[in-house]
């Protein structure tokens, strides 16, 4: 372990790991410092690692289990639980925007493990910022405000998918999609299970209404959160390289992938894991 070099990449989050050879086979205590990395800086990046789609299922199993094949988008061939990200003119992304993946969900993914393939030769930076340093800079009262208040999750711009024509089969197809992903109740403020940090549980991509709220009320206080958490200095934006793998927390950042690349192509593997077996 002691060429296992971090630099922490902006106060609030992010780092960037060295002197670690991911293709190799990683022993228990590596595992762990990854993991205890992960935690504390909440994202986690390895440049110049050429890793095999077994090495990366490998290291995502090492976390906990692996959510089932993506039910939308393609998968890397053989390898059903590897998404496949492979985005350009023809097939831009629908990923640039603020959102906390799938939080419509009762029960959203631990974590993401995502490996660059190919990088266009300018822009395709993602961003991501730390829920819980948004929540530590509201004001008290805000604080133990938004403590005792719940909020709605479903698709959000996922609705795109199903409407095709302004007509009856559109909105046919719109209601089986919400039966499909449904909706959740989620805390405005919730504790991570780990670091017990509290942080703030609200995203513009998903989060659609504060429970018991008017939805003039509702609006505005969202409004003033995403506002919130738009600044830059609880984000860190990364620019990629290829053979560079990102691990993320994804109980408590959101993330925002760029789409400024056209007509280039962008490249991505991405596993995600459903649950953390250490917590």
């Amino acid at each position: 372990m002691k060429e296992y070099t971090i630099r922490q990449l902006t106060p609030s989050l992010g780092a960037e790991i060295t002197g670690i050879d991911l293709s190799n086979d990683l022993s228990n205590e590596q595992l762990n410092q990854i993991y205890d990395d992960l935690i504390k800086y909440n994202v986690i990046f390895f440049r110049d690692q050429k890793i095999s789609p077994e090495k990366h299922i490998e290291i995502a199993k090492s976390f906990g289990t692996i959510e089932e094949p993506h039910p939308i988008y393609p998968h890397v061939e053989g390898f059903p639980e590897i998404v496949l990200l492979k985005n350009d003119k023809d097939n831009p992304p629908d990923t640039d925007e603020w959102h906390t993946d799938v939080t419509f969900k009762s029960d959203p993914p631990f974590a993401s493990i995502l490996y660059s393939k190919a990088i266009p030769p300018v822009g395709g930076d993602t961003l991501w910022c730390s829920l819980s340093k948004i929540y530590d800079a509201l004001p008290d009262d805000m604080k133990k405000y938004l403590e005792t208040l719940r909020a709605i999750h479903d698709m959000g711009d996922f609705r795109n998918n199903y409407m095709q024509e302004d007509d009856i089969e559109s909105a046919k197809k719109l209601n089986k999609g919400f039966e499909e992903f449904g909706h959740a109740i989620h805390s405005v403020v919730k504790i991570h299970p780990v670091s017990k940090k509290k942080f703030l549980y609200v995203n513009p991509g998903f989060t659609s209404q504060i429970v018991g709220m008017s939805t003039p009320d509702s609006n505005s206080l969202l409004t003033y959160l995403f506002n919130m958490m738009s600044k830059p200095e609880f984000q860190i934006r990364f620019h990629w390289t290829p053979d560079t793998l990102a691990i993320w927390d994804n109980r408590c950042t959101m993330h925002y992938a760029i789409g400024d690349y056209m007509p280039h192509q962008r490249i991505m593997n991405r596993i995600t894991i459903s649950n953390d077996k250490r917590a």
